[in-house]
């Protein structure tokens, strides 16, 4: 993506006082910690939005995947009963690009183009999942290209369920064994983050992705703050989860879930 393409818009209402980003908690049905977690802060969170920026899911092969898997259709149940309590938004990730319009619907979730601009007032936000923004991870930008095409996805799509499903249990298994032998994992790049905050005329870009949750200035005239999301991890030693919470006077904090 180049700085001259366009941003999705999402126009803040007027009532809203409170918004929380989540991202990265790569649900799935061996690690239910993390899903009890998850299903406990979407219930009681207390914002008037959540927007989820990508891989909610550890993988997705498509939405007729939820007719068959118990576990999906409790992620389901989780966001239909919390859209009809605020608003939801969804933004596609590495791992859950192919969530489709039914799933979607079916929810009550509203969908997030990559990247979006979050326009609150006098304030403006790029939010994004962020792996667009590594270009240091050459093999993965290579098949993001690919992936990200509508005619491999519909090729992907077409393909019976059971042969999918063996597809990603592969992609994965080849994903954990490149991490293992990786000692550095590409963050965004300084450059591009630029590009997209001028283009967006903001000083402020929340992204997930890269599991490295931090604030970071960003070379721009005057002050710019690029935030990275934490993911969510319950069932591996030390919890780790955090909800960036904006409010509407441009505020940011970052607090536990149980404090939502």
């Amino acid at each position: 993506m180049t700085a001259s393409q366009a941003f999705g818009t999402l126009q803040v209402p007027a009532h809203w006082q409170t918004v929380d980003l989540i991202s990265d908690l790569h649900l799935q049905a061996s690690e239910m910690a993390t899903f009890e977690a998850w299903r406990d802060y979407m219930a009681c969170t207390r914002a008037d939005a959540v927007l989820i920026l990508g891989d909610l899911f550890e993988v997705w092969v498509g939405d007729d995947a939820v007719a068959s898997d118990p576990f999906l259709q409790q992620c389901t149940e989780v966001l239909t009963q919390a859209s009809q309590q605020r608003a939801v938004y969804f933004m596609p990730g590495n791992r859950d690009f192919l969530v489709g319009p039914a799933f979607l619907g079916q929810c009550g979730v509203q969908a997030l183009v990559d990247p979006t601009m979050l326009v609150w007032g006098e304030h403006r936000t790029v939010l994004t999942h962020g792996d667009a923004l590594c270009l240091e991870d050459v093999a993965y930008q290579r098949f993001r290209l690919q992936a990200r095409d509508p005619a491999w996805q519909v090729a992907f799509l077409a393909r019976p369920l059971p042969e999918r499903l063996a597809l990603a249990q592969s992609m994965r298994e080849q994903s954990k064994a490149h991490n293992q032998n990786v000692a550095y994992f590409a963050d965004a790049d300084p450059a591009m983050t630029r590009d997209w905050l001028q283009a967006a005329h903001s000083t402020h870009m929340v992204h997930g992705h890269t599991h490295q949750p931090a604030d970071h200035g960003v070379a721009l005239p005057g002050t710019a703050q690029r935030q990275v999301l934490s993911d969510w991890s319950f069932d591996h030693g030390n919890a780790r989860a955090e909800v960036l919470r904006m409010q509407a006077n441009g505020h940011c904090a970052r607090i536990a879930p149980q404090e939502a």
